[in-house]
């Protein structure tokens, strides 16, 4: 499978401490942060869950 570029665009102050804690796992820590992560299911399943605070590019 490819890489998943995936940027942090929106604070997570406000959001659910489990939405916090998916957007740590995933390797950020603050606005404009970006990580390249493998594209697997489990990373694709954490995307969905914040999918209103990241963006998300494939990278083949």
């Amino acid at each position: 499978m490819g890489k998943l570029i995936i940027k942090q665009k929106k604070s997570v102050i406000g959001s659910k401490p489990s939405h916090r804690s998916t957007v740590r796992r995933l390797g950020l820590k603050r606005i404009n942060d970006t990580v390249v992560q493998e594209d697997s299911p489990t990373i694709r399943g954490m995307i969905s869950l914040v999918k209103h605070l990241i963006e998300v590019k494939e990278n083949d």
